[in-house]
Formats: C-alpha cells, sequence, structure tokens
C-alpha cells in the first residue's frame, strides 16, 4: 500500500508540476528570431536568391546576404565569373555625401540597376533614379531623354497613326496627322461604358460615389482593327465596407465595390467589341457578353483581323477557344475542353508566327502539354504520362523547344517537387535539371540561359545560373547559410507520409518541433491549414523550412499536410474536393491520428488549428465538423460561407448552380457544433474576403450560445500589415499558449 501511495504522490507532483509550467520570455525571443523579419538579417541567408536580368542581356546582378550584410554582385555572360557590382563603400559614400545621409555601406538598398554607356550604371535610391560614373564614383540624377508623358487614358496605334481614348462612356479615334475625330461607338452611358474595364479592387465612397475611371482597346498590329470591351454595369449589385480607421472621421467612411457572388446573375458584364479602322464600324461576332468571372479574353494574331477568343462557360466546366476572322464573319473553334467536375488549370499561347497553339490540359487525367497545328488543325499531345506539368517556362520560336517544369516524373522524386524539361515537336522529352531537388527557376527573356533556386525542405538551397539548351550550371551564384539557426538548435522540419482516406494514395507533410525539443515529452499539435483547393502547402524548398518555426519554438509541434482534393497531382487527386469541401479535412484528421500513434511527444489530445483565408474557412470547418478533434482555432479572414464569397472561386470549387451542398459546408448552418475555444478574425476593410460572413459567423455563434472570442481589425484589408500584423501573430501565438499549452500567456516581449 505505501508503494501504491508512492505512486499516486509521484503522480499528483508531475502533474501539479506540469501544470505550474510557465512560458519564460526566453521562448518568446526564439519564437521572434525565427520570423521571416529576420532572414537575411540575422537568423538565415540567402535562402532564396532573385536574381536580375540586365535589358542589355548582357548579364545579370544579385545580392549576396550574409551576417555581415548585403553585397551587389553580377555576372557576366561573357566569361560567367562572380564579381562586384560595383565598389559598394565608394558608392555608399557617394550617395552619403549628395544626399546627407550616413548609411552603412554594407546596409546600401539600391534597385533597378542598368548598364549605360561606357561601362557606367544607372540605379534608383529611395525612389529616385540616378547615373554612376564607375570610373570616378560620381553620382547625379539620371539625365535620361525626356520622353512623352503618357496619357493612361489613350492609346496610340502601333503605326502612330491613331489615338484611341473614350469620351463620354464612348470610344473615339483620333489621326495624329489631321487631328480629326471619329467616334466609333454610340450607345454608351454610365454604367454601360465602352473602352473601360472591370477592375477587381475599384471601391467606391459614399452611396452614390462612381467607381475609378477606366480605360482600355488592344491595337491590332497592323493598326487595322481595335478590340475592348463594354463594362455594363447596370444590373451589378455591390458588397459593402465601413471603414472606421480614418483618425480624422468620427463617423464611418462607406465603401462599396462590384462583386458577385455564387450564383448570382446581377454582376458586372462584358462585352467583347470590335471595329475597323478604315470603315469606322463596328463588326459584329457571335462571342458571348459574360459576367466579370467568365467574361472573353482575346489576342489579335499576325493575321490581320483575326482574333483568338478563349472563355469559360459559366461553372468552369466548359471552356472554349476560337478563332474569329472579322474579315468573313467566320468564327471557329480551335479547342473545346468539358469537364464533369471543373477545369481550372488551363493555359494556352501562340507560337511559330501564331501558326500553332501550345497549351496544358488535364484531359488524359493529368495536367500534359499539347499542340494544334492552325493549319492542319490537328491535335498532338506532347507529353504523355503519370506527371503533372506545372508551367510552361520558355518556348524558343526558332526550333520549337518548349521549356516546362513538371512534378512526379522522376520516381526517386518527390511527386511535389518540380524540374525542369525541354521538349520538341516531336515530343522527345530531355531532363535538363537532374538534381532530384525542387527547382524554382527564372528564364532570360531570349531563353539562353535560367536562374535555378534548387533545394527541398532538408536540402540547402543552392542558386545557380545554367544554360537552358544543356541544362549545364555554367556558375554558382550564392548557397543559403543556416548556421546561426543551426547554432539555436533549429533542425530542418520532418517530412512523413501516410495513406489518405481513400485507402492507396500516399500524401505528404512536413511537422515543425521546438529547437529545445525534449522527446520524453508531450507537446500539443498545431494544424497550420489551407486545403486550397488551387494550390498545396507541402514545404518544397528550403526557404519554406523557417514557415512555422516560430509558433513551434512556444511549445508546439505544427504540421503541414496536403491531402486528396488538393492540386499539383493527377486530375482524380484533385476532384475529391469538387462539390465536397466540408471533407477536405478529413486526411488532416487522419495525419493526426497517425503521428499520435507513431510519436509518443504528438498529444492527439490536444490539438489546435489555424488558417488564413480559404485556411481559415478550413479552421472553422474543423472546430464545427471535428469537435473531439480540434479544440482550439484561429480563423483570419475566412469565407464561412460561400454563399457570401466572391462568385468565381466557390462556382469553382463547390459547382454552379448553387444548391444544397452550400448550406452543408457553410460553417455559419454549422455553428451550433461547437465545443472547443474559437478565435474569429477580420480585416475592417477586406475587399478580397469581405468581413460580413465572419460577422454572420459569430451572430449564428451568439444564436447557439457558444463561447468565442472576436477580433476585428479597422484599418486592415485581406492582408495584415504593419504593428497590426505584429498585433495579430502575437493574438494568436497566445491564444494557443494560454488555451492549447494551458499556461499564462507574455503579452509584453519584444519583437527584436
Amino acid at each position: 500500500m505505501k508503494q501504491i501511495y508512492y505512486v499516486i504522490i509521484v503522480l499528483i507532483l508531475t502533474a501539479g508540476s506540469a501544470q505550474a509550467q510557465k512560458i519564460t520570455q526566453d521562448d518568446y525571443k526564439r519564437a521572434v528570431s525565427f520570423m521571416y523579419d529576420n532572414y537575411n538579417n540575422k537568423t538565415a541567408f540567402n535562402l532564396h536568391t532573385s536574381i536580375n536580368w540586365f535589358k542589355d542581356n548582357s548579364g545579370i546582378w544579385f545580392i549576396d546576404y550574409s551576417k555581415d550584410g548585403k553585397t551587389y554582385k553580377t555576372v557576366s555572360f561573357k566569361d560567367y565569373s562572380v564579381n562586384p557590382l560595383f565598389n559598394q563603400s565608394k558608392l555608399t559614400n557617394a550617395i552619403n555625401k549628395l544626399l546627407d545621409r550616413k548609411i552603412e555601406f554594407n546596409q546600401l538598398s539600391v534597385s533597378k540597376i542598368e548598364r549605360i554607356k561606357e561601362g557606367n550604371l544607372s540605379f534608383y535610391f529611395e525612389g529616385k533614379g540616378y547615373d554612376l560614373d564607375t570610373k570616378t564614383y560620381q553620382i547625379k540624377l539620371s539625365e535620361e531623354e525626356k520622353k512623352e508623358e503618357k496619357d493612361e487614358f489613350e492609346t496610340k496605334s502601333p503605326n502612330g497613326k491613331w489615338i484611341a481614348y473614350s469620351k463620354e462612356y464612348n470610344l473615339f479615334i483620333k489621326s495624329t496627322e489631321t487631328s480629326e475625330e471619329f467616334q466609333l461607338s454610340f450607345d454608351g452611358k454610365r454604367d454601360y461604358e465602352y473602352a473601360s474595364w472591370y477592375g477587381w479592387y475599384d471601391k467606391m465612397e459614399g452611396e452614390n460615389g462612381e467607381r475609378p475611371k477606366r480605360f482600355y482597346v488592344d491595337w491590332s498590329k497592323d493598326s487595322k482593327w481595335i478590340s475592348t470591351s463594354v463594362v455594363d454595369l447596370r444590373t451589378a449589385e455591390k458588397m459593402y465596407l465601413l471603414d472606421n480607421s480614418i483618425d480624422s472621421l468620427y463617423k464611418p467612411k462607406l465603401l462599396s465595390y462590384y462583386r458577385g457572388s455564387p450564383g448570382d446573375t446581377t454582376m458586372v458584364h462584358l462585352k467583347p467589341v470590335f471595329y475597323n479602322i478604315e470603315t469606322k464600324k463596328e463588326v459584329k461576332t457571335n462571342l458571348p457578353t459574360g459576367t466579370h468571372i467568365n467574361s472573353v479574353s482575346t489576342e489579335w494574331t499576325d493575321e490581320s483581323g483575326v482574333v483568338l477568343a478563349q472563355y469559360f462557360e459559366r461553372g468552369f466546366q466548359k471552356l472554349h477557344v476560337k478563332k474569329v476572322d472579322l474579315n468573313s464573319g467566320i468564327e471557329q473553334t480551335l479547342i473545346k475542353e468539358e469537364s464533369n467536375t471543373n477545369i481550372d488549370n488551363f493555359d494556352s499561347r501562340l507560337f511559330d508566327n501564331n501558326q500553332k497553339i501550345v497549351f496544358l490540359s488535364e484531359r488524359s487525367g493529368w495536367r500534359q502539354i499539347y499542340l494544334l497545328d492552325l493549319k492542319t488543325n490537328k491535335t498532338t499531345s506532347l507529353t504523355n504520362g503519370n506527371f503533372y506539368v506545372n508551367e510552361i517556362k520558355h518556348i524558343d520560336e526558332d526550333t520549337g523547344i518548349i521549356y516546362f517544369l513538371a512534378s512526379g516524373k522522376e520516381k526517386l522524386n518527390n511527386p511535389y517537387h518540380q524540374q525542369v524539361y525541354k521538349v520538341n515537336l516531336k515530343g522527345k522529352i530531355t531532363l535538363l535539371t537532374p538534381e532530384t531537388t525542387h527547382h524554382i527557376v527564372d528564364f532570360s527573356e531570349d531563353g539562353k540561359y535560367f536562374i535555378d533556386n534548387y533545394s527541398t525542405i532538408n536540402i540547402p538551397t543552392k542558386t545557380v545560373l545554367r544554360e537552358s539548351k544543356t541544362g549545364n550550371i555554367l556558375t554558382e551564384l550564392t548557397k543559403a547559410n543556416v548556421d546561426e539557426a543551426i547554432s539555436k538548435g533549429w533542425k530542418t522540419p520532418e517530412v512523413f507520409e501516410l495513406i489518405a482516406k481513400d485507402g492507396k494514395t500516399p500524401i505528404y507533410g512536413t511537422l515543425w518541433k521546438p529547437t529545445n525539443f525534449d522527446a520524453t515529452k508531450s507537446y500539443p499539435i498545431i494544424d497550420a491549414t489551407y486545403t486550397g483547393p488551387h494550390t498545396q502547402v507541402f514545404p518544397k524548398s528550403f526557404d519554406r523550412g523557417f514557415w512555422s518555426q516560430s509558433i513551434a519554438e512556444l511549445g508546439f509541434i505544427v504540421m503541414k499536410v496536403d491531402g486528396l482534393g488538393t492540386s499539383g497531382r493527377s486530375k482524380e487527386f484533385h476532384n475529391h474536393s469538387y462539390k465536397n469541401m466540408e471533407n477536405n479535412l478529413e486526411d488532416h484528421v487522419l495525419a493526426i491520428k497517425h503521428l499520435a500513434k507513431k510519436y509518443s511527444w504528438v498529444d492527439g489530445e490536444r490539438v489546435g488549428i489555424f488558417g488564413h483565408s480559404a485556411g481559415g474557412y478550413d479552421t472553422g470547418r474543423a472546430m464545427l465538423a471535428f469537435p473531439d478533434v480540434y479544440k482550439v482555432g484561429v480563423a483570419s479572414s475566412a469565407d464561412h460561407d460561400f454563399r457570401m464569397e466572391k462568385a468565381w472561386w466557390p462556382e469553382m470549387y463547390q459547382g454552379w448552380p448553387v444548391d444544397s451542398t452550400y448550406q452543408s459546408v457553410s460553417n455559419i448552418t454549422n455553428a451550433k457544433n461547437l465545443k472547443g475555444k474559437l478565435l474569429l478574425v477580420h480585416g475592417g476593410i477586406d475587399e478580397n474576403v469581405n468581413p460580413s460572413a465572419t460577422f454572420k459567423f459569430a451572430e449564428a455563434l451568439v444564436n447557439s450560445d457558444k463561447n468565442f472570442d472576436l477580433l476585428i481589425l479597422p484599418s486592415q484589408r485581406h492582408g495584415y500589415t504593419g504593428k497590426t500584423r505584429k498585433y495579430f501573430i502575437k493574438k494568436r501565438w497566445n491564444y494557443f499558449v494560454e488555451h492549447l499549452l494551458g499556461v499564462e500567456p507574455i503579452w509584453d516581449f519584444k519583437w527584436e
């Protein structure tokens, strides 16, 4: 009995000790040190190197970061050697002298650097342009030739003979030789406006405010034709915002913007129109008038009066690419894509003097490259296989070689890691980047070279200059340096794999641990979510290895995982989310249970989740659909009910017309299921995801008598900036510290 009592007392004392465990200033200090603000500053350097191509195609310039500051470097295409771009100390001294500054040479920030005559350089500093004499290190304001000021509300024809502009909502042209004016459209009026365009973020002030003035036309290459749009606002409904953040106003400012919700017909409509410059008449077509989420896009070919038009039908299940000959009136369908789910990964471009169209399609079940010959009207597949083509990077017009990025083609590589390939018009594919890593590339304008930042979450970034034709590395530019992070105990995140809910498909995720990780302890796990479904969150490159380290430092295991329904793999994989957004988190729950079973230090009973935008919806959904799994959530800027969202995203993924599934997936209609602690956050003037759904969700929680927290950031749009960003991060960190870790959080800590 004495032994039993002893064990009980030890357990009680141990439990009491755990409860009494406190979080410290040092924990927050470590968390802050791993924030993005400290990359290329204190903690890590050259995780990703951005390159600038000189306009004269002579080489590149870039910044090499280290603990000693930043150094401007260059590579000439003559010898491919890495050299200082200029004498940084001398240039800093010249700037300090001219502008009465006290800048340290290793903190110099200049941009838009270009080579000019006699080996000199031009650059921008604090928004102004300067010329540098590289021999004397004298600088002066740029003496660029005064260019004719461009009026954003008029456009000159390629041959310079005509100027197009709008007046009283109609389209006009004027001869540059005689100044004679010709009116091309005649029925324009306010809210039915020619030569205009729809601005996604066009806000209006007050009840009857006007939207910003817009002007758009597209001249044909031979200046004989002009295309534009009629923007029809006559039945368009608005969304509203109240701006309470203006210090000088003691009442809110009313803001509004045109934006359709799923299923709406009361939307902005856009009608394509075309004019013959010789006859000064409109040429009618059968192209449809679309809403602002499925309007017609057009592109002139080299053939006079011939245009390519591309558009979706409402619902994103049918896509058309048409050739329209305005001379004859003949319209020909070149490409027609159809899907029982949706089409959201189509891309096309003209090449070979407009005689061919190369396009990306998932018609085979995997996103592949197809070629349409406009002479024969024959379509062939240039790539075939169970892999995903991410992007066409460059097309060599002379050889027909197409350079592209693809994932999942190499058997030894992670299916999300992309590599660079080229394919000729006969379908021969050549791998140009043999390293089994993830490659982020940038091609030169002429396609002769590309910059490659290659890495994995566990392999540090190398940034190199490569020859496009062969893929050969010409020179190494930078290497990631994480010595400072390692000295603090940082280790690269752990990649894990499990089988998805379908019982057959491997899915992938990543775990972050605190740098003072102790395998004998048990840690709460936080799901950092964004199920898309138009993207992935699996961290493919080394720079993403620090994504979630900050919050992990406060005593958590952090998880990112991509379940069925996200993009970047097969069409079958992606289709799991179509009209099924309510079940996107099932694989996340499987992952949490898998990790809790595999690792004693993962506490599957203390589970949190956070996400922004669509990830904010996930967070709300997790707390309502899986209330016995997820105990604490922070949902920021979330689209809690797709019926209140911008139309294109829900119609793409939840389907059109709007049906009962919109009701079943809504966080608002499921508010009664909340059990855990939930913090809702939204920017007060968010015109991307209107805050109204967060308010409506809050009202539903109140009506269901649920305990929750609400934070409105009055001055913020969809992304949080400045002091508010730090305030939100602090609030999110401490919400999990208090409610998931179960200790008293610290509010006052240093951000440096």
